[in-house]
C-alpha cells in the first residue's frame, strides 16, 4: 500500500471519532492494552507528561514541548486531531513521523488491527508510542484525545499530569454536567504522580482534590500560584491561562531535576510555532482585510475567540462558519455577533452539518447569512466582499479551519 492507501484504509475501515462521532467511542482500554502488549509495551520506554482538559490542551501540549526542546531534550509530541496531514499527530522535536514509518507500522500490524477491530484512535496511539520508543525520546508530551479515564492514551504512567480546565463538550460521552466531565478527566490522575490543574472552578475543584487525595498525588492549582508570565508567539488572549498552566508544570519538572532555565522557558514560549509546527490558534492568514482562523469550537473556546474579536479594530465583520452535526448550537449561538455577515459552509467530513440546515437554525436566532458549497467557496466569497479595513474570522469547527490553512 502507498502512504495514501494506508491512510484511506485507516480512515475508512475503522471507527474514527472525528469523522463518525458516537460509534467510534470505546468504553474501555482493552484494545489499547492488547496492542501495547503486542508491541512490547513501548509506552514504558520513555517518560511522559499527560494532558487533559476541555480547552487549551493542544496549545498547552505544544508550549511544553517547545520549552523542553529549547532545554535540549528529545521531545515526542502526540496530539489530535490533525489539520492537514495525519502525521501532524506524531512529532519529535517538531518533525512529523515519516510516511515510511506510518506505512510500515500498519503493514506489520494490519492483521492484528483488523482481527481485533481496533479504532483509528487506538491504533494511532499505539503507532505514536511505538515510534517514540524506537526513536528513544527523552520525554513525550501526550495529549488526551477525548475525556481521560477511558481515553486510549491513559495506559501511560506520566511524571506529571495536567488538566487545563473543564467545559461542556462531548457531553454525549462524558456527561452533561461539569462535575461528571471532571470525573472523566480526573481519570488521568495516577498514584503518587503530581497533577497540575490549570483553572480553579467551583464545580470541579473538590472532585480533583478528592481524586488526588485518594491517589496520594500532590495537586497544584496553577491559577492560585504566584507565577511570572512570559510572552508567547501564540497570540490569543486566552493563551495567558495556558501559559500559567505550562509554567507551573515546568516548575514541577524542575523539582524532579529537569534542567530547564528561565531562558529556555522564555524562548520556548516565543517559538512555539517554529519549534512544534502548531497551526490554527488565532492564526493570521491575510492582511487588508485581516483574516484570522481559530479552532475554538465549544462554548468556552468560542467565548474566548469572540471576546478577542471584539477587541479588534475594523469597519465590518465577516464570519465564515461551519460546524459538525452533533454540535449543540443552542449553547453557542448567543456568543455569535448579530452585526456580522455570515458565510455558512459544511466541513468536508461525514459529520459536517449541512450548510442550509445551519443557516436555518441560525436564522431563528437572528443570525443571517448565505450558504456556500464548500468552506473554500465561503472563504473566497468573504475575501471578495470584504473591504481592506474589514475583519474576516473563520471557525466554528476544527475541520473548517483545516480546509483553509
Amino acid at each position: 500500500m502507498t502512504y495514501q492507501d494506508t491512510l484511506n484504509w485507516m480512515f475508512s475501515q475503522l471507527p474514527m471519532y472525528q469523522r463518525q462521532g458516537n460509534s467510534a467511542f470505546k468504553k474501555d482500554l482493552s484494545n489499547t492494552l492488547k496492542l501495547s502488549e503486542k508491541l512490547g509495551h513501548p509506552e514504558k520506554a520513555f517518560k511522559t507528561i499527560h494532558i487533559a482538559g476541555t480547552n487549551g490542551k493542544g496549545s498547552t501540549s505544544h508550549m511544553l514541548a517547545s520549552i523542553l526542546q529549547e532545554a535540549g531534550y528529545k521531545v515526542g509530541l502526540y496530539t489530535s486531531p490533525h489539520l492537514k496531514d495525519f502525521r501532524e499527530r506524531i512529532k519529535i522535536n517538531g518533525q512529523t513521523v515519516s510516511k515510511q514509518f506510518v506505512m510500515g507500522f500498519i503493514k506489520r500490524n494490519k492483521m492484528f488491527l483488523e482481527s481485533n477491530s481496533l479504532s483509528f484512535f487506538e491504533m494511532t496511539v499505539g503507532m505514536a508510542f511505538d515510534f517514540f520508543a524506537k526513536e528513544k525520546v527523552d520525554i513525550a508530551v501526550i495529549e488526551v484525545g477525548l475525556g481521560g479515564r477511558l481515553d486510549s492514551t491513559n495506559i501511560i504512567n506520566p511524571v506529571v499530569s495536567v488538566i487545563t480546565n473543564i467545559g461542556l463538550d462531548h457531553t454525549q460521552f462524558l456527561g452533561n454536567t461539569l462535575e461528571a466531565i471532571a470525573v472523566e478527566k480526573a481519570g488521568i490522575i495516577k498514584p503518587n504522580i503530581p497533577v497540575v490543574i490549570g483553572e480553579t472552578q467551583l464545580e470541579t475543584e473538590s472532585i480533583f482534590k478528592e481524586v488526588a487525595k485518594k491517589n496520594g498525588s500532590k495537586i497544584i492549582f496553577a491559577d492560585k500560584q504566584e507565577i511570572e508570565i512570559y510572552k508567547s508567539d501564540l497570540k490569543g488572549i486566552y493563551q495567558s491561562k495556558n501559559i500559567t498552566t505550562v509554567i507551573q508544570t515546568i516548575k514541577e519538572l524542575q523539582f524532579m531535576g529537569y534542567k530547564i532555565s528561565k531562558e529556555h522557558i522564555k524562548n520556548g514560549l516565543l517559538n512555539v510555532v517554529k519549534n512544534t509546527g502548531l497551526m490554527g490558534r488565532w492564526q493570521q492568514l491575510h492582511s487588508n482585510p485581516k483574516v484570522i482562523c481559530d479552532t475554538g469550537h465549544n462554548k468556552e473556546g468560542l467565548a474566548y475567540v469572540m471576546n478577542q474579536i471584539s477587541n479588534e479594530k475594523f469597519e465590518f465583520l465577516h464570519i465564515v462558519f461551519g460546524v459538525v452535526n452533533d454540535k449543540d448550537l443552542s449553547a453557542i449561538v448567543h456568543l455569535l455577533p448579530k452585526n456580522a455577515k455570515y458565510y455558512f459552509c459544511k466541513p468536508d467530513i461525514p459529520r459536517g452539518l449541512d450548510a442550509l440546515e445551519l443557516k436555518n437554525i441560525m436564522a431563528n436566532s437572528g443570525i443571517n447569512g448565505e450558504v456556500y458549497s464548500s468552506v473554500n467557496e465561503a472563504y473566497k466569497a468573504a475575501l471578495n466582499t470584504a473591504k481592506p479595513n474589514d475583519f474576516i474570522f473563520i471557525g466554528g469547527s476544527t475541520f473548517v479551519v483545516a480546509e483553509i490553512i
